[in-house]
Order: structure tokens, then sequence, then C-alpha cells
């Protein structure tokens, strides 16, 4: 009996599709059982051959890899990875397939065209044994908002005293989670909110751009010496580890961002460990920690330092998550007050704050 995870892989470049399958097929627990050409080819063998798992490519000729996924996640939902070059024109198209149902993405290296594919080959193989086991009902499409061309920023005083930060984890499932999340934040939230998505170098500052659109909050990339503030959302930028710092003016304790390229904990860069223990420190039980949908344990250590700091914390529930890994280790150490569903976390943080 064949208990192999069975792969599509759908790429309009041979080389791609013959070296995506190549890495596939150097895991044991894989096989590739065919390759498609183009959007239209891998529909085809997708209603013929139901595999497992779907590796999409975007740019393709005749029909394009967004097309084809909302094709397939409609008339044949199966677990779909894309497998995307970094531009800012495929990373906005990357998270719209986010939000047809694809379950998630890995980044060509290089371009289109990626000789060097094989220094993703780990993380490729690792995606395709967690969407062979992600829920398909928590990928349903997700309607695209309309996106205003200018929000009514509400303009407020930025530092006060007694500001809380909120510090919200995320992986597999988390670019749908915030994007439903950050939109419902009211403007006047008395915090500053910190996130740390796990996502490729590159593609960080596109997604921030995306939900500052979306968002009455203002939301962007982080920086170092970013002041946290009222009505803020800062993202990590994808390739550094984001930390708070204490800044002290008068009485009062404020955070600073700092950024650095301190070895990968756990494989990860940035890491969610690293940004909640550092805002446990410096604001203590100011502090609300979210760990939402992803595979691993990143963020268990970090919630349980808020919550024993005195903090407030929150998980997402396992019906709503992609993959419930993170909020799972989380809610086991005991280190969650709140396990609510996807679509009741950010009246949840409201409260909390």
């Amino acid at each position: 009996m064949n208990n192999k995870i069975r792969v599509l892989v759908v790429d309009d470049s041979a080389l791609m599709r013959l070296m995506i399958s190549d890495i596939l097929n150097s895991d044991r627990g894989i096989e590739v059982v065919a390759t498609a050409k183009d959007g239209e080819d891998g529909i085809r063998k997708v209603t013929e051959l139901k595999p497992d798992v779907v590796t999409l490519d975007l740019e393709m000729p005749r029909l394009d890899g967004l097309h084809a996924l909302g094709y397939i996640m409609s008339e044949i939902p199966t677990p779909v990875v894309m497998v995307s070059a970094y531009t800012q024109k495929d990373a906005e198209t990357t998270f719209r397939a986010m939000e047809y149902g694809a379950v998630d993405f890995v980044s060509k290296p290089s371009g289109s065209i990626s000789r060097d594919i094989r220094a993703v080959g780990d993380e490729l193989i690792a995606m395709i044994k967690v969407a062979v086991r992600v829920d398909l009902d928590s990928l349903k499409f997700i309607r695209p908002k309309k996106i205003p061309k200018k929000h009514l920023k509400i303009k407020l005083k930025k530092v006060i005293p007694g500001v809380k930060v909120v510090a919200i984890g995320a992986s597999t499932g988390g670019p749908r989670a915030l994007g439903q999340i950050l939109p419902q934040l009211d403007p006047y939230i008395p915090a500053g909110i910190l996130i740390v998505q796990h996502m490729p170098k590159g593609f960080t500052k596109a997604f921030a751009d995306r939900l500052d659109r979306e968002s009455k909050i203002e939301v962007k990339e982080a920086e170092a010496g970013d002041r946290i503030e009222q009505g803020k959302a800062l993202i990590a930028p994808g390739g550094y580890h984001m930390i708070v710092k204490r800044e002290i003016s008068g009485k009062e304790t404020s955070g600073i961002i700092g950024l650095n390229h301190n070895p990968p904990v756990y494989g990860l860069r940035p890491t969610v460990d690293y940004m909640m223990l550092s805002a446990a420190e410096v604001y203590s039980n100011r502090t609300v920690g979210v760990i939402l949908t992803g595979m691993g344990s990143d963020g268990a250590k970090g919630i349980k330092s808020i919550q024993e700091n005195k903090g407030k914390t929150i998980a997402q529930d396992r019906g709503s998550c992609v993959v419930y890994g993170m909020p799972k280790v989380a809610v086991e150490k005991g280190a969650v007050d709140k396990v609510v569903p996807l679509d009741k976390i950010a009246e949840e943080i409201m409260k909390m704050v």
C-alpha cells in the first residue's frame, strides 16, 4: 500500500517542473504523480489524478495560477501551495491567492526560473507535509474587500502614558487571519500592535501595505527605532528578529523597536518568542498576547511569559485554524486565558485592552 503524499507540480518552466519534482521525490514520504505546464493542464490533471497536494506557479500562459486556484478550490477542493517569485506584482497576487484558498506559499529564491530552488527545498517539503493535513473548510474563499483609495486615518496623540501593547504571532494561515482581524480593530484602540508573521524577506512590506489599505489603524513594516504607538501595527520584516527595547520618558516606560540578525530560532527569523518575551519584559501587565494559526511551537514560551507577567492571552480555536499547531502548544502549556474563533479575536482584543 502506497502511503506517500501524491503531488502535482504545475509550472510553465520545464526546468522548474524537473527541479521541484526532484526535490519532492527525494523525500521518502512524497511522490510527484504528474507535472503540468499551465493552469489549464493543471486543472485537467487535478480532475483526473486527484492528487493530495498541488504546487502552483503564478505566472503561466493560457491560464495563470490565481485563476487555476480559484477553479480548483471551488470545483475540486485540494490543498494548494503556491510557489512564487518575488516581485511587487507577485507579492500582491500571492496574498490574493491566500484569499482564494491557498494553504501557504514558498518563495522562489531568484525569480521565475530559479536554478537555486534547492535552497528552499526543505521548506517546500515541510509545507507539502503540512498542506496534506489541513482542514479544507478553513480555507474557504474570502470575498475580496473593496479597498477605498484612501482610508481616513484617525490622527491621535500617539505615544501616551499607560499605552498597552498587543503582541500577535502567526504562521501558516496567518495572512488570512490577520486580514480579518486588523480591519476590525477600532482606530482608537489604546494600544500599539506588534506582529510576527512567518514570511520570507521581501514579502512583509507588501503584506503590511496591503493591510494598511484595508484597516483604519496604521500598518507598516517595522524599522529599527520605530516607537510603539497607539493605533499603529508594526510587522516584523522577513529575515530579522524583532524585539522591544525599553525607553523611559519621565515616569513612564514605553517601547521602541529593535531589529537584529541573530541566528534563527526553530529555523525561523523572525520568531514570535523573541518578540513576545521582550514585550512582556518591557510592558509587563500592559501586554496582550495573541497566538494564531500556524505549525510548530513558536510563541508558546513568549505567550507564557506574557501570562506570568500578569498580561492577558488569547489563542485562535482549532476550528478556525488552517493549522492548529502554535495555538495548540500554547494551550497545552496553560498559557492561554481565552480560546476564541477567528471572527471573535478582534472583539476579544478590544475587550482586553
